[in-house]
């Protein structure tokens, strides 16, 4: 009887997709006579390239517009044109590795700063992200448990991260709180420029790990398990399992691992914000940080030298981009 009720309550709740399938097979057919069946694919795909359009090509379009035009006005029409005076101004620099010989010497330290955390936070995460996929993979007791403990981070929000480790990081948080238990003295992590950026870099590993991990325990399933038995009856050291079977399979998926964790490394902002604020002075500053207190938070909003620098900023990503594909292009080959 039961089972009858649920029969019928999911009729009813079906029944107003059916109503409107209905509907639309009328138009959907006299669309596929005038326009042809191949073309019906375009019909179909035309919301997402409106979607794209004026939410993606469009700001980006005015972004450019923004980064060649001067002046404080926020609409494009109300701003005089400049040309390059604006990378001519965040390019003025006596050497360009040492930021204090720039004009605008704030950008300089978050591309240095932004470098530096890219490089230990990339780094960091493909390796702790390839050896917990490995160890995932294998056949341990509650797999399933720790596959979603990994994952698990990856579903807050990077506010809500940072704000749970500021709250054990800071003078009186828990992580100091149990090393005075111990003994110990305070540590004060946010005066303190290099361990400010450890945890910064710590704290963004942590929290998107799990995100890398799926997809390197993905490409590690899809692996056949004819070539690991046919390894086991060769006797083959695990090590040259791994080196000779795993990795070169895995090397698809660890290219996408390897230019999201850069494009998202070079994009941090939210999490080291709300941990740091850019600080202590501008030792954990990040250029997307310079982006947004130039155009949003200074006095005087410059919305032209911040767009240039978001210019910059995405020609540099698109670049990395393009490289990183060549040499798995070639290594493929």
């Amino acid at each position: 009887m039961a089972t009858g009720a649920l029969a019928r309550l999911g009729q009813v709740a079906v029944l107003p997709v059916g109503v409107a399938l209905r509907l639309l097979d009328p138009p959907m057919r006299w669309m596929q006579r005038m326009i042809g069946a191949r073309r019906m694919a375009y019909v179909f795909l035309l919301p997402n390239f409106v979607f794209f359009g004026l939410f993606v090509f469009l700001p980006i379009g005015i972004n450019v517009v923004f980064s060649v035009t001067g002046g404080t006005a926020l609409f494009p029409s109300q701003r005089p044109y400049v040309g390059g005076d604006q990378f001519a101004y965040l390019f003025d620099c006596g050497s360009y590795l040492d930021p204090s010989s720039c004009r605008e010497d704030h950008f300089w330290r978050g591309v240095a700063n932004t470098a530096k955390f890219v490089v230990f936070q990339v780094t960091a995460m493909v390796l702790l992200s390839l050896v917990t996929a490995l160890v995932l993979n294998m056949k341990i007791r509650g797999r399933g448990f720790f596959r979603a403990v990994y994952f698990f981070p990856v579903l807050l929000s990077p506010v809500v991260v940072a704000l749970i480790w500021k709250w054990i990081l800071q003078r009186d948080g828990l992580l100091n709180a149990a090393i005075t238990t111990l003994g110990g003295q305070k540590i004060l992590f946010f005066v303190d420029p290099g361990w400010a950026m450890f945890w910064a870099v710590f704290v963004s590993v942590w929290a998107h790990m799990g995100f890398y991990t799926l997809i390197l325990l993905a490409g590690l399933q899809a692996i056949p398990a004819d070539l690991y038995e046919a390894a086991e009856m060769d006797a083959t050291p695990r090590w040259r399992v791994l080196l000779r079977i795993t990795l070169p399979l895995l090397w698809p998926n660890m290219i996408v691992v390897i230019v999201l964790a850069l494009i998202k490394g070079a994009q941090t902002f939210d999490e080291v914000f709300v941990l740091t604020g850019g600080g202590p002075g501008t030792a954990t500053l990040m250029v997307v940080q310079y982006i947004y207190e130039t155009a949003f938070s200074s006095q005087v909003q410059n919305f032209g030298l911040a767009a240039a620098a978001s210019v910059v900023l995405g020609v540099v990503l698109f670049v990395l981009t393009l490289l990183q594909f060549a040499a798995a292009r070639r290594k493929e080959v």
